[in-house]
């Protein structure tokens, strides 16, 4: 097997921090090391350097080499531009095929996202493994939901095909988009729905074969990228687009399977996230902060500037040299806003 790492996006929800030049999967979050460095290396307890790739554009590929300096250049697949999980998911297949791995099953690894214990995300690498070679079909994610997370889409468990080492992998029975509120308060609280948590999994070959059925728009570029051809007027050819144009269509005809994670899957996609975990770990250690009548609040800066908080609860205060946030933990989601306000101003200095 091939693990490959997808590094893309700026986190504009975690602004002033994440920025285009240092996007949140590469800050220091967590204890002094970024989201990628503990992802990549995870999967240095199980891959040789040689069999980790790592997909992303020309900017974020030279800060990953200066993380993890032993990554070789030729397993660096340069995406030309953004044109969504759809062609970015088809071109590292088509990069590993260019390679001479087109049978060998790969698993896309989503940097901004962290699995613990790292002994349970190996185990579930080692058992989709088997069954992407016995079974050629298309393998993703999913965790039992606790409530029900908006944004995000559902997949229903179907029959079991594997259970090895505590890892179950189900057929998949039904897909359900995010915007079936109905249909997902129907599921949830039964052992049926998963939150789709997409560890795409397959041998570069058969997806290809899948996109060739259900897109062939980025099917010939994407054969025609894995026989050398010109990245980027293949690249910019494909339509933009989501995997789930291909997906969807599978998940309902039967030809997709899915792994319940037997992982603890931590989404670090706003402020509130990062702070719940900190904290949940102990790891928030504020430095000199002085409280009066306050609670449960998080700050986190880069300087050692003295902070004051009186009378005030659930705040996220992040300041950086040339950004300021405050905002209620519970409202985080909405900082994204901030980031599109600058852009149409164009504060390029601040993106």
């Amino acid at each position: 097997m091939k693990a490959v790492i997808i590094c893309g996006g700026v986190g504009s929800k975690m602004w002033p921090m994440s920025r285009s030049l240092m996007p949140k999967h590469f800050l220091p979050l967590i204890g002094d090391k970024s989201l990628f460095e503990l992802n990549y290396e995870a999967l240095r307890t199980k891959f040789a350097p040689e069999e980790i790739f790592l997909q992303t554009n020309e900017s974020q590929a030279k800060i990953a080499k200066s993380l993890k300096p032993e990554i070789p250049e030729e397993n660096i697949f340069t995406e030309p531009e953004m044109r969504n999980q759809g062609p970015a998911t088809g071109f590292a297949a088509a990069q590993l095929i260019k390679r001479g791995f087109g049978d060998e099953p790969f698993i896309l690894v989503q940097a901004d996202v962290l699995r613990e214990p790292v002994e349970r995300f190996m185990d579930m690498t080692t058992e989709v493994e088997k069954i992407a070679k016995s079974e050629g079909k298309y393998i993703t994610g999913g965790f039992v939901p606790g409530t029900v997370v908006r944004g995000v889409d559902y997949l229903v468990k179907g029959n079991l095909v594997s259970e090895e080492n505590g890892v179950k992998i189900y057929e998949v029975a039904d897909y359900i988009d995010r915007t079936e509120e109905e249909k997902i308060n129907q599921y949830l609280g039964t052992d049926k729905l998963l939150l789709h948590a997409n560890h795409t999994t397959m041998t570069p070959n058969k997806l290809l074969e899948m996109y060739n059925k259900y897109k062939p728009e980025w099917y010939q570029p994407l054969v025609n990228i894995s026989q050398s051809g010109d990245v980027v007027e293949n690249y910019v050819a494909m339509p933009k687009g989501a995997i789930e144009e291909v997906t969807k269509i599978v998940y309902k005809n039967g030809g997709a399977l899915v792994v319940e994670l037997p992982f603890n899957w931590v989404d670090f996609g706003t402020w509130e996230s990062v702070a719940n975990y900190m904290k949940e770990k102990n790891m928030y250690n504020p430095g000199d902060i002085f409280e009066v009548e306050a609670n449960n609040n998080f700050v986190y800066r880069k300087n050692k500037k003295y902070v004051a908080l009186i009378g005030v609860e659930d705040l996220v205060v992040i300041d950086t040299s040339d950004g300021l946030l405050i905002t209620k933990k519970d409202l985080t989601g909405k900082v994204g806003m901030v980031v599109d306000n600058l852009k149409e101003e164009n504060r390029q200095e601040l993106l």
